[in-house]
């Protein structure tokens, strides 16, 4: 077989637990399966002795490598092993097919999930420790051609409390700005993007940006995450949503926390109540404007959308850069004005280049934190679309997106551009990086 790590003992291993420490090398540790079903691992004696060794290695090298998904594509007799890190790809190595089956069959047990059942759509996840810290893995099962299937796992670190508008690194003024509009204690507060931009995560922010002192906030969202001083409402059974909305109201509810908006039945509930109380919620959308003429579509009514949607907000992620080995210069003056960024920006910085040995002429041991990529995690810059009195008669009339948006630019709303300039001006990211992401 060929894992392509590296690193690890690949030699076969029996195994008759899930306990397995060696002396050379420390491996995750799967510790049950999230939807709560016990891994036989005794009536899988076959498998565990073939397979768990290997998935340990996998899940282990990933984890090390800071991977947020996992993608094992099987083609021919190989499988592809593909990273995803910091959203960037990276190759993760090969593996044989029967190897990877039977790293697909280990992790449907660890996970609770049926290991026989190969024609059908599985997900799950199991729960992980490695190096004292605390991970889930959520694991998708896809069937393919030929009898094959595709897998995709997605690790998230329990220890990265990204929870707070603070966490995020969101501006002093848009902290405020979610205080403000979510103060108003009526009107839809949606947060957009497409898949993977981190639109989850930054929901939760702002539902932990408002004042849980001030306002009395109820969740009927469908969601493991904990969410501190915001109550979970009981949903009776056969009550619809806009049923349940009505109860926290009498509650007096003064912030509804619901799932994310897939569909017009989902939205016109949602819009029937929101100029009573403030909802918070989640869509899919290209960016903020999109989202809106989306909504206002799915309203069935414009003039009802125009005056209860009050913000919209969109992340965009970029890198972070490694602050171990990130470098400093003195930006020229044409290039700042290039940019848009004030004449009196002294330095920024961007991604350190190999240090060259001056005898040798070879390239020193990479960074020990990036490991030499010159970045190091995420951070969301944001599109925030307040929705004023001028952009109501827009909206209600029925103006594209394109119109939309820029009468909110010209009333000075939070752009991407302007937000990724202030990570760069704060050192947080470079230009090279936001050119990237505006390109993607």
């Amino acid at each position: 077989m060929v894992f392509g790590f590296g690193k690890k003992n690949q030699n076969t291993r029996h195994e008759e637990d899930d306990d397995d420490d060696d002396d050379d090398v420390e491996l995750v540790n799967f510790q049950g399966a999230m939807n709560g079903n016990t891994a036989d691992m005794a009536a899988n004696a076959r498998l565990v002795q073939a397979a768990l060794r290997p998935t340990k290695d996998l899940i282990t090298d990933a984890i090390e490598r800071r991977a947020e998904v996992i993608r094992v594509d099987v083609k021919g007799e190989r499988a592809q092993v593909a990273l995803s890190i910091d959203g960037m790809p990276y190759s993760g190595g090969r593996l044989a097919k029967q190897q990877a089956s039977a790293i697909f069959q280990m992790l449907k047990v660890l996970s609770g999930l049926d290991a026989r059942l190969k024609g059908k759509a599985q997900s799950g996840g199991v729960k992980a420790e490695f190096l004292g810290k605390k991970y889930e893995l959520s694991v998708e099962f896809t069937p393919q051609a030929e009898g094959t299937e595709r897998l995709v796992v997605r690790v998230r670190d329990l220890s990265q409390k990204l929870e707070t508008p603070m966490d995020l690194g969101f501006s002093d003024s848009l902290r405020q700005t979610i205080r403000e509009v979510t103060g108003h204690r009526h009107g839809l507060i949606i947060c957009c993007g497409p898949a993977g931009s981190g639109v989850t995560t930054t929901t939760y922010a702002l539902l932990r940006g408002i004042d849980v002192y001030l306002y009395s906030i109820y969740s009927i969202a469908n969601t493991t995450r904990e969410l501190l001083n915001i109550k979970k409402f009981d949903v009776n059974p056969g009550d619809d949503l806009a049923t349940s909305m009505g109860r926290m109201m009498r509650e007096e509810a003064d912030v509804i926390f619901v799932d994310p908006i897939r569909d017009q039945d989902t939205a016109q509930q949602l819009f029937s109540v929101a100029d009573n109380i403030c909802i918070v919620s989640e869509m899919q959308a290209k960016d903020c404007s999109s989202a809106i003429v989306q909504l206002r579509e799915w309203a069935g009514d414009p003039q009802m959308a125009s005056e209860r949607i009050d913000a919209v907000f969109s992340p965009k992620l970029v890198r972070l850069l490694c602050t171990e080995c990130r470098e400093a210069f003195r930006p020229n003056p044409k290039l700042l004005e290039k940019v848009g960024l004030p004449p009196e920006t002294k330095v920024l910085y961007r991604k350190g280049e190999p240090i060259v040995n001056e005898k040798t002429g070879e390239e020193e041991e990479p960074c020990e934190k990036c490991k030499g990529v010159g970045f190091y995690g995420r951070v969301a810059m944001m599109e925030v679309i307040i929705v004023s009195d001028p952009l109501r008669k827009l909206i209600a009339s029925g103006a594209p997106a394109d119109q939309i948006k820029a009468l909110a630019r010209a009333e000075g709303c939070l752009t991407f551009h302007k937000d990724g300039l202030r990570l760069v001006s704060e050192g947080k990211t470079s230009l090279e990086e936001l050119q990237r992401v505006f390109k993607s």
